[in-house]
């Protein structure tokens, strides 16, 4: 899938020059956690969120000062504190840099530049125009309708068995050589031995998704050092 196939078209968008009260109004008014900041020929110059109002004078979360952080990094990084927690215009507040993709990005690429830059949305730009965007909840509906469009077709047990056996092979993390799977009326029996209680859960997940299996039956013994749950 590509970033058209996904992203959301009507974008709630704001002018530099538009204060900060008003931003937020609409913000709050659009349910919206973040705009793109278009010029008047609709270019993208910048982008607000949540993020850029969490540290305000008004409200006395003013980042505190950081005398080494100054020496560090110069009186720059100071500076740019104080235009966020003072600024009165959407221009002081916003993020200049902007991440963004074209409409036929994947959506692979738009996942990676939001781990990548941590952030929760990426404009889609075509022309230098915004023409939509892509937030994790459009990545999540898109997920949505894909598991609710998933319809699982009838498979004989032999090839359910191929085709999870083939799947456990491509996989690096899977202990191949020391489990066991049966098949028999679409119904999965892991057996053998697995070394992380992680990869009991890969398993079955990795089982389940096979089209024509109804259900994963489990008599893996781990015999590793149990991980992944919270200490007790």
């Amino acid at each position: 899938m590509k970033a058209k196939d996904v992203m959301t078209r009507y974008v709630v968008s704001v002018a530099p020059q538009t204060p900060v009260q008003e931003a937020i109004a609409r913000m709050v008014g659009h349910r919206v956690s973040g705009m793109p900041v278009v010029d008047a020929d609709g270019k993208l110059v910048g982008i607000v969120t949540e993020g850029d109002f969490v540290r305000r004078v008004e409200t006395g979360t003013e980042a505190p000062r950081r005398r080494w952080l100054e020496l560090l990094l110069g009186a720059g990084e100071r500076a740019d504190e104080y235009a966020r927690a003072h600024g009165r215009t959407v221009q002081d507040v916003m993020a200049s840099h902007v991440v963004t993709v074209g409409p036929e990005a994947s959506l692979a690429n738009v996942v990676r530049l939001m781990e990548e830059h941590a952030i929760k949305r990426v404009p889609v730009v075509d022309g230098g125009r915004v023409v939509g965007i892509v937030s994790r909840a459009d990545l999540m509906f898109a997920l949505g309708q894909h598991l609710g469009d998933a319809t699982k077709a009838e498979a004989s047990d032999a090839t359910i068995r191929r085709r999870i056996l083939a799947e456990m092979r491509r996989q690096t993390w899977c202990p191949f050589h020391t489990v066991r799977v049966g098949v028999r009326d679409g119904i999965v029996d892991l057996q053998g031995e697995i070394f992380d209680e992680r990869e009991r859960r890969a398993l079955h997940v990795l089982a389940g998704n096979v089209e024509g299996v109804k259900r994963v039956d489990d008599g893996l013994v781990c015999i590793g050092v149990a991980r992944g749950t919270a200490d007790t």
